[in-house]
């Protein structure tokens, strides 16, 4: 196991800043995935790490070495591509071990490898066939085990699930777990996939323009986010936003605005409160109660979800998401009451959109 440490990490393409003094440490052994709209830089990072970009300044290291200048073979690395990238003519067996024939690996140990990944990966049954044969989670499956038999200390995915359907994505999700555990590498996993980010990381960074705004455990990320972009962009839909402002008040501390009320006085700040302030209220949409309460809303849209329905709420010109676990009888265009639970909320500086 090797960890990864980015230390003010630029990247430059076609004259144009992707990123700008960017610091990671990843720990050995840890499964970390960089999460973030499309064109955040999260894949220009990973290639980065793999060698396939060249840096404009910063350092990489990898097992404690510097590989910032190395070439890719050179880094102890190995990448699955979002694309298979598996060679049509070669069956699964030529796939898997064609990288360690061309350098010259002993017979027995290739076999040994292989043998190994396709154990772990479910692939015996598939080793004579050629992609063509294959379907397309059994494709990803090969291309994952070509990274497998490399026994790399550290492992780069780039969006490997995004061409499957749900049912397989779900799958191979799980199988990416397991495979984890056994192997016990360094992987780091880019995706714009919030289910697969908090499913899979034990850590998980949150991008947006080249910058990590965020970076532990799926739990923190999610329940308390570190500003109002990571509130907004993790959660489908994302927490629920109101502006006003937050003062001590008949000995407790309270959230208002003209239409809505909250005791806050079990946050914990960062900073002393002083004064009235102006900030930003979130709440995830699991954090609603609708049915009773002081403040009223119109019920604009019910999406149904199975065991859950979302419900959308117009709360004066605000769109406020519901998540409703119950199969009491909700109308559209009916008036009812719902209530915030104030021990759930996150709270927001309305200038800096950090976290209170």
């Amino acid at each position: 196991m090797s960890n990864v440490a980015i230390r003010d990490l630029q990247i430059q393409l076609g004259g144009n800043k992707v990123i700008e003094s960017l610091s990671l440490d990843v720990k050995a052994g840890e499964f970390v995935v960089l999460l973030g709209p499309s064109g955040c830089g999260k894949s220009t990072l990973l290639h980065s790490i793999a060698g396939l970009i060249d840096s404009a300044g910063g350092q990489i290291e990898i097992g404690g070495k510097d590989m910032t200048w190395a070439d890719p073979k050179d880094r102890g690395i190995a990448l699955v591509f979002q694309s298979y990238a598996l060679y049509p003519t070669m069956n699964v067996e030529a796939n898997m071990s064609f990288g360690l024939r061309i350098s010259g690996t002993p017979k027995a140990e290739i076999a040994r490898r292989v043998s190994r990944a396709s154990e772990m990966l479910q692939l015996g049954p598939l080793l004579k066939r050629k992609p063509a044969n294959l379907s397309g989670g059994q494709r990803q499956r090969v291309a994952i085990g070509r990274a497998i038999v490399r026994e790399a200390q550290v492992m780069l995915f780039d969006e490997p699930l995004s061409n499957l359907d749900a049912k397989l994505r779900t799958e191979l999700r799980r199988e990416l777990k397991q495979l984890h555990k056994q192997l016990g590498a360094t992987m780091i996993y880019v995706t714009h996939d919030q289910v697969e980010a908090m499913t899979l990381a034990q850590r998980m960074a949150v991008m947006k323009g080249g910058v990590v705004q965020q970076f532990d455990t799926p739990d923190i990320v999610y329940n308390e986010p570190a500003n109002l972009f990571v509130a907004g962009f993790l959660g489908s839909p994302g927490m629920n936003l109101f502006n006003g402002t937050v003062e001590r008040r008949d000995g407790g501390v309270i959230f208002s605005n003209q239409h809505l009320s909250v005791d806050v006085s079990g946050y914990a700040f960062k900073h002393a409160l002083t004064g009235r302030q102006a900030c930003v209220l979130g709440v995830r949409p699991e954090d609603i109660d609708i049915g009773a309460g002081l403040a009223c809303a119109s019920v604009s849209l019910i999406e149904a979800m199975g065991a859950q329905r979302l419900v959308w709420l117009d709360f004066h010109g605000t769109q406020v998401a519901a998540l409703v676990q119950d199969q009491s009888r909700i109308e559209t265009e009916s008036v009812i009451g719902f209530s915030v639970r104030p021990q759930r909320v996150s709270l927001f500086d309305s200038v800096s959109e950090l976290r209170m």
